[in-house]
């Protein structure tokens, strides 16, 4: 009886693939409201928003991204947002004038940016596909692969779209 062999032609392939997700940050990310520190939800009066401010136990956001929104249509001077840095800072991992979402997208992005990506260097990469990405982490991801890979892809190792290719 012949002996079948069979061959994994994507293994054998040696394409390389390259998960967003390996970068996804893990800090947990919480929003403060400035609304809550302002006079009727909708002013900033110094000495009340002080007093609000001083009064909230900063601890709670120790070791975790916040992002500094303002849920009313509020007018809201830089040095408020000063003030709250400055409350902020012994404990936050990281602060920015955002939303979870976008915060979570600008801390993604940082990771791709600081990763050292030379072992994808003159290799074939496919970057995984995954439509609850947003694009611009592709968009990224192939700005930072170009000057490294011979060729670049996206999808699966198995069925790639090539983009690039030296």
């Amino acid at each position: 009886m012949t002996e079948e062999i069979f061959i994994n032609k994507a293994k054998a392939s040696g394409i390389i693939a390259l998960d967003l997700s390996d970068y996804k940050p893990t800090t947990e990310i919480v929003e403060l409201d400035i609304k809550d520190h302002l006079f009727m939800g909708m002013i900033v009066k110094e000495k009340e928003f002080k007093e609000s401010i001083a009064a909230v136990d900063y601890s709670v956001y120790d070791e975790k991204a916040v992002g500094i929104i303002c849920s009313t249509d509020a007018i809201i001077p830089p040095w408020a947002y000063m003030m709250i840095m400055e409350k902020l800072s012994p404990y936050a991992s990281y602060v920015d004038l955002n939303n979870a979402e976008t915060i979570l997208l600008d801390l993604w992005k940082r990771r791709l940016i600081y990763a050292d990506l030379k072992q994808y260097r003159n290799q074939k990469v496919v970057v995984r596909a995954n439509t609850n990405y947003d694009p611009s982490l592709y968009l990224l991801a192939a700005g930072l692969l170009k000057p490294l890979v011979k060729t670049l892809m996206y999808g699966e190792i198995g069925l790639p779209k090539v983009i690039f290719k030296q």
